[in-house]
C-alpha cells in the first residue's frame, strides 16, 4: 500500500502541498488560476499547473491542479491537500478527492447540503458570490471577479506573498486602470475575509525559496514555436487542432517580432490554415523540396490524414518536419485529455514499409531542443522527422531552466549541391548513394540546370528513372532503411538515471516523454524502500544502441506509458528484438497526466505478483 504524504496532527508543511479547484468552463478562471501559478513561482518555489479543460467552449466542469514541491517533485498528484469548489455540479466528485485532514474552500453564498459533509475533512465557506455582487456591477464583471476573490482566500490561507500578487495583477493591467483597481479590490477582499474568519495560514503554507532563479515558466508548444524560429523555419502549413494550434499561433507571435524585415517590414515568413491536414501536409513537403524549413503541427488525428504525404516525402526523400501533440484517441477521442497513444502510428505512418525518425521531448526545455534538432536531422538524412509531444506537455506551463539561445548556431544543411559543385560534375543523379552512408545528395530548384531531376513518388531506380523492376525498387528501398537506421547515433541518446551510483540495479524502468517527472519522483520512493530500479529514458528513434545495452542488463525492466496497447513495449520487442517475458508493462491512460502513484503501484503489484521481496510501500509520495 502507499501512505500519502498527511502532516501529523499539529505538524506544518512549508512549500509541500497540491490544490485543486473546481470551476465551470468559460467564466474566466484561466487568468485566476495562472495568477496563482505565477506568484508560487516568482516566490521562487517549485510549482506546476495542470489545466483539465472540456472540449466544448463554456459551460462544462473545468479543473486546475496546482502541485507545490520543494524538493521539485512536480508530476500530478492524485490525491489534494486543499479543494476550492465553485461549481456545485462537482462538489461531491471535488471533496470526495481532499485527502483525510484536508481543506475545502467553497462558496457560502449559498448553504452546502448537508449530504456532502465529510467529518474528516475541514469545510472553509467565504461568501465570495455575495462578496462580488455588494461590491461590483454587471453579472460578467460580478462572475470573472469571484475568481479573483478566491485568489484573494488562497494568499491568507497559504500566506502568499501579496506583493507579488499586486506586482503581476500591475503588470497585466497596466494601461486598464478600471480592470487593475477591480482585481486589486476583488484580491482584497477575498483576503481580509479569511483574515477575519479562519485561522490563517492554514498547517499548509508557502514559503518564500530561491529555486527557480535560472528557470522560466513556460509551456512546450511556446517553447517548440521559439525552436522553430531559432532553427530557421519560415514556413508553416496547417489545420486547426486542440492541442497543438497554440504551436502555430506561438510560431505567428514570434515571427511577427523576429521575421519582418527592419527596412520595409515585409514578411520573411509564410504561415498558411490549409483546407485540412492532408493538405497543410502537402504544402510542408513542397516547401521542403524547394529548399525551405517548414513544418506542420497537429495531432493524432492529424497525422492519420497526412499519412499519404508522409509516404511521399520519406520515399522522395524530402526534408519536412511534423509536430505531433498526442491527445486521447481513437477517433475524435477526448480532444482535451493527454496521451501516448500515437507512438506506433509516427514510427510507422503511410502505408508500405515505412519508419521515421521521431523525438520525444520530456517537458518544454526539450520541446524548444528538439525543434531544433528535428531540423538538422530532417535535412542531414532528407527525410521526415517526428517531435512526439502531448497535450500535457504541450498545452500546461512548467518549470524549465532559463532556455540557451546561441548566435552562432547555423543550421546543418545536409547533402546539398551547389552550382559549382554541379557545374564540375558530369552528371547528377538524385538517388545514388556515392559516399555509401546511405544519404543521397540533393538539388534544390533553379540552382543549376544539371541539378533538375524527377521528385518520384511512384518505383523509381539509384539514378532517378522510374521503374517496376524489382532490383532497382528494392535497392533504393534497402538504402532508405539503412539511412534511417544510421540516424540512431545522431539523434538525442537516452538518458539513464541509476537508482544507486557506481552499481547497476536487477530491475529497469524505460520510458519516453513526459511521463518524465511522475517516473524521477517514483524511482526515488521505491528506492527509499528498498527497492532499486534503474531508469532509461528514451528520447528518440531509431533506438540508440544504449536501450538494448540496458534491457539486457536487467532481469526485468517495466516499460511506462499512457496507453493502452502498450506500444513501446511492443516497439521494443520488435525493433530491439527483446523478449516480452522481460518487458512488464506499466499503463494509465485515461487521459490525465502520470503521477508517482500509478508507477509505484503498478511496480508494486508485479513485484507481489512474483513474489519479490520488499514490495510493501509506506513511503511517502504526494
Amino acid at each position: 500500500m502507499i501512505k500519502g504524504a498527511d502532516p501529523m496532527p499539529g505538524e506544518v508543511k512549508v512549500n509541500e502541498l497540491a490544490l485543486k479547484i473546481g470551476t465551470v468552463n468559460g467564466t474566466g478562471s484561466a487568468s485566476a488560476n495562472g495568477l496563482l501559478r505565477q506568484a508560487i513561482f516568482r516566490m521562487g518555489i517549485p510549482v506546476s499547473g495542470k489545466n483539465l479543460f472540456p472540449s466544448n467552449i463554456q459551460g462544462l466542469p473545468t479543473w486546475y491542479e496546482i502541485r507545490v514541491n520543494r524538493h521539485g517533485h512536480t508530476a500530478r498528484t492524485r490525491t489534494f491537500d486543499l479543494m476550492v469548489a465553485m461549481n456545485p455540479a462537482t462538489y461531491a466528485r471535488d471533496i470526495k478527492e481532499v485527502r483525510s485532514g484536508g481543506w475545502v474552500l467553497h462558496d457560502s453564498s449559498w448553504p452546502l447540503s448537508g449530504k456532502l459533509a465529510r467529518e474528516d475533512v475541514n469545510f472553509l465557506g467565504a461568501p465570495m458570490a455575495q462578496l462580488c455582487v455588494d461590491h461590483f456591477q454587471g453579472d460578467r464583471v460580478r462572475i470573472l471577479m469571484k475568481n479573483i476573490v478566491y485568489v484573494g482566500v488562497l494568499g491568507a490561507l497559504l500566506d502568499m506573498d501579496m506583493e507579488v500578487v499586486r506586482a503581476l495583477l500591475e503588470r497585466s493591467f497596466s494601461k486598464k486602470k478600471a480592470l487593475l483597481d477591480s482585481n486589486f479590490l476583488a484580491v482584497q477582499l477575498g483576503y481580509d475575509y479569511a483574515k477575519e474568519h479562519f485561522d490563517c495560514p492554514l498547517p499548509i503554507r508557502l514559503e518564500t525559496m530561491d529555486e527557480n532563479g535560472d528557470s522560466i515558466l513556460i509551456d512546450g508548444n511556446t517553447a517548440g514555436a521559439l525552436g522553430c524560429v531559432y532553427a530557421g523555419a519560415t514556413f508553416a502549413a496547417w489545420y486547426p487542432i486542440t492541442p497543438s494550434t497554440s504551436l502555430v499561433d506561438g510560431f505567428s507571435h514570434f515571427c511577427e517580432r523576429y521575421r519582418k524585415d527592419p527596412e520595409t517590414g515585409d514578411n520573411r515568413f509564410l504561415i498558411v490554415q490549409a483546407e485540412d491536414e492532408l493538405a497543410a501536409a502537402g504544402m510542408v513537403v513542397g516547401a521542403g523540396w524547394s529548399g525551405v524549413r517548414a513544418f506542420t503541427a497537429t495531432s493524432g488525428p492529424g497525422i492519420s490524414l497526412m499519412g499519404e504525404f508522409i509516404g511521399l516525402a520519406y520515399y522522395a526523400e524530402i526534408p519536412s518536419v511534423f509536430f505531433d501533440i498526442q491527445r486521447t484517441g481513437p477517433s475524435t477521442g477526448m480532444p482535451t485529455r493527454t496521451q501516448q497513444g500515437d507512438i506506433q502510428s509516427v514510427i510507422y505512418a503511410s502505408h508500405g514499409d515505412t519508419k521515421h525518425i521521431a523525438l520525444f521531448p520530456a517537458d518544454p526545455g526539450e520541446c524548444f531542443y528538439f525543434a531544433v534538432t528535428a531540423f538538422d536531422v530532417a535535412e542531414r538524412f532528407q527525410t521526415p522527422v517526428f517531435v512526439v509531444s502531448d497535450l500535457d506537455v504541450g498545452m500546461n506551463d512548467w518549470v524549465v531552466p532559463r532556455l540557451e539561445w546561441d548566435d552562432a548556431y547555423r543550421p546543418d544543411r545536409g547533402k546539398v549541391l551547389s552550382a559549382e559543385d554541379l557545374e564540375s560534375m558530369e552528371r547528377f543523379h538524385r538517388y545514388l548513394d556515392t559516399d555509401g552512408d546511405g544519404i543521397a545528395y540533393r538539388t534544390l530548384p533553379g540552382v543549376h540546370p544539371k541539378g533538375a531531376y524527377f521528385t518520384r513518388g511512384s518505383g523509381h531506380d539509384q539514378y532517378g528513372r522510374y521503374t517496376e523492376d524489382e532490383e532497382g525498387y528494392t535497392e533504393v528501398m534497402e538504402r532508405i532503411a539503412r539511412k534511417i537506421q544510421n540516424a540512431a547515433t545522431a539523434i538525442p541518446e537516452p538518458v539513464l538515471r541509476k537508482a544507486a551510483e557506481g552499481r547497476g540495479a536487477k530491475l529497469g524502468m524505460v520510458a519516453l516523454g513526459g511521463v518524465d517527472r511522475a517516473i524521477v519522483e517514483a524511482q526515488e520512493v521505491l528506492t527509499e524502500q528498498g527497492i532499486e530500479v534503474d531508469y532509461l529514458r528514451i528520447r528518440a528513434y531509431p533506438f540508440h544502441p544504449s536501450v538494448r545495452e540496458f534491457l539486457e542488463s536487467h532481469e526485468r525492466t517495466f516499460v511506462i506509458e499512457q496507453n493502452r496497447d502498450a506500444q513501446l513495449r511492443s516497439l521494443l520487442i520488435t525493433e530491439v528484438p527483446f523478449s516480452g517475458d522481460r518487458l512488464p508493462s506499466v499503463r494509465r491512460y485515461g487521459g490525465l497526466p502520470l503521477s508517482a502513484t500509478d508507477v509505484i503501484e503498478q511496480v508494486a503489484e508485479a513485484l507481489d505478483d512474483s513474489g519479490s521481496t520488499a514490495t510493501t510501500m509506506t513511503g511517502s509520495v504526494a
